[in-house]
């Protein structure tokens, strides 16, 4: 089996991109009921979502997700029916095993919070949501997926240790933040892997090209393309 940590940024569009990120992880969990994958969410906010998606071959499923994907449609709260232009942004971290670097104590500084997002009156009433940054390379990992801290905790330093793996491994020297850039472009309008045109019901992959109904992208009857 293999994971891969899959995390939605809005980008531009204000409100509607955050909306966006919304409607781009149910999309992914659509498909992941659908082919036997198993999405986590690890942690949430307004604008942002950070997943952990398991499943056979599944970095090869998700290795053309990472980039900008533009959005074209009518916003929710648009009163007038214009439509909209906005972007969200897709990191894709596979999971590397073949060298595991120690973490020192001393490397580290651990936060416990309460949760900040959706999961019932325990999740933000208890301090249960823990953050992790890791000082040599600035990397941050924020938890709140479970409702013990402990569990919070071993899940961040499994997705820290993860992270720390990729820097090395990719033999990158400055933080992690480099290579999500580097996927996710500038986030800007025109720069973009795919456009989702809602009124027209088409989805555009400007990698190679191919076309698919709106609908079926939105109910995650499909096969990423």
């Amino acid at each position: 089996m293999q994971s891969v940590i899959v995390e939605i940024r809005a980008a531009e569009g204000g409100d509607d991109a955050k909306l966006l990120v919304e409607d781009q992880l149910r999309i992914y969990n659509k498909f992941c009921s659908l082919n036997g994958y198993w999405l986590k969410i690890l942690s949430i906010r307004q604008g942002y979502v950070s997943t952990k998606i398991t499943g056979e071959n599944i970095v090869e499923v998700f290795k053309n997700e990472a980039g900008g994907h533009r959005w074209q449609r009518i916003p929710p709260n648009e009163k007038r029916g214009r439509i909209q232009t906005s972007t969200i942004t897709v990191a894709v971290l596979e999971e590397i095993s073949n060298v595991k670097t120690t973490i020192p104590e001393n490397d580290i500084i651990i936060t416990i919070s309460r949760g900040s997002g959706n999961g019932g009156q325990h999740r933000n009433v208890t301090d249960s949501a823990v953050q992790i940054k890791h000082l040599p390379t600035g990397i941050i990992v924020r938890i709140e997926s479970e409702r013990s801290q402990y569990q919070n905790k071993q899940l961040a330093l499994e997705i820290l240790q993860q992270k720390i793996n990729h820097l090395y491994n990719s033999n990158i020297n400055n933080e992690l933040n480099n290579k999500r850039k580097n996927q996710l472009g500038s986030g800007m309008r025109g720069d973009k892997i795919r456009t989702i045109r809602v009124k027209d019901d088409v989805v555009i992959n400007h990698i190679n090209g191919k076309r698919i109904s709106f609908k079926k992208y939105s109910q995650g009857l499909i096969n990423l393309f």
